[in-house]
């Protein structure tokens, strides 16, 4: 039986907005094992925002609990929900969030400088795999402003692996890039799927969501929808676009 990686429990979360309550989560149960690769969609005001701050310990719930790796952090203070946050969870961002005068591996090696545990070569060490583990070998000391979208979101991916986190969340990771270039990325996400790698994809995409393993939609602050999904590849859809364009060409 796989394990649970992440459990959320009747979760509520309430907002005072002036003399008025706010429910952005209302009551909300699910739970992620180890090794799926899940999209979590809806529309502006659905609570999906508000969701991915409390799985990535940004924020906490007005009640019920949230369960990451078997831990509850209704038990955590500050200090302990930033380690957890840090050495649990790996973040992708839609805006990549490099530090632009950095290079590719030191962007990467990042999460690991607030591990004391880890010396400076294992570290220098555990960038390069995570780089090689994104296809950016050769692209190791370029700095963000000398890499296309694509291969930023790419530095940003090995970025969130370096601490072999238990799940990755990725907020609208495709959100920046093209179409070929979102299918390229949501080919190497399928890829780290396929090696074990958990994943909670947040997307307004549907056609994203199809590269996923399991939908998880939002409206009002309440789950909607909660199913698995036939999955679609993302290197072939790749593919029909190179073989769409390539006709386009020939007919002209």
């Amino acid at each position: 039986m796989a394990k649970d990686i992440l459990k959320i429990e009747k979760l509520e979360r309430i907002f005072r907005v002036g003399s008025e309550d706010v429910h952005a989560l209302r009551g909300i149960s699910f739970t992620i094992t180890e090794g799926e690769f899940v999209s979590i969609m809806g529309t502006s005001g659905s609570g999906k925002s508000t969701l991915l701050n409390i799985l990535g310990c940004l924020d906490t719930p007005s009640a019920g609990d949230y369960i990451i790796d078997g831990v509850s952090i209704k038990s955590l203070n500050n200090n302990e929900l930033s380690t957890l946050r840090n050495r649990k969870i790996g973040f992708v961002f839609q805006n990549y969030n490099l530090l632009a005068r950095t290079t590719a591996i030191e962007n990467v090696e990042l999460p690991l400088f607030y591990n004391s545990d880890i010396p400076a070569k294992e570290r220098r060490d555990r960038a390069i795999e995570a780089l090689k583990l994104v296809g950016l070998e050769k692209r190791m000391e370029h700095m963000p402003n000398q890499l296309s979208g694509g291969q930023q979101q790419r530095v940003a991916i090995a970025r969130a692996l370096v601490n072999d986190p238990v799940i990755v969340l990725a907020d609208e990771a495709t959100g920046n890039l093209d179409t070929r270039t979102s299918y390229e990325i949501m080919s190497l996400f399928q890829d780290l799927h396929e090696k074990g790698k958990t994943i909670a994809f947040v997307t307004h995409e549907p056609d994203i969501a199809t590269f996923t393993t399991r939908k998880i939609k939002l409206r009002d602050g309440q789950i909607i929808e909660d199913e698995p999904i036939e999955t679609q590849s993302a290197m072939a859809a790749l593919q029909a676009i190179d073989a769409q364009k390539e006709d386009t060409i020939s007919s002209k």
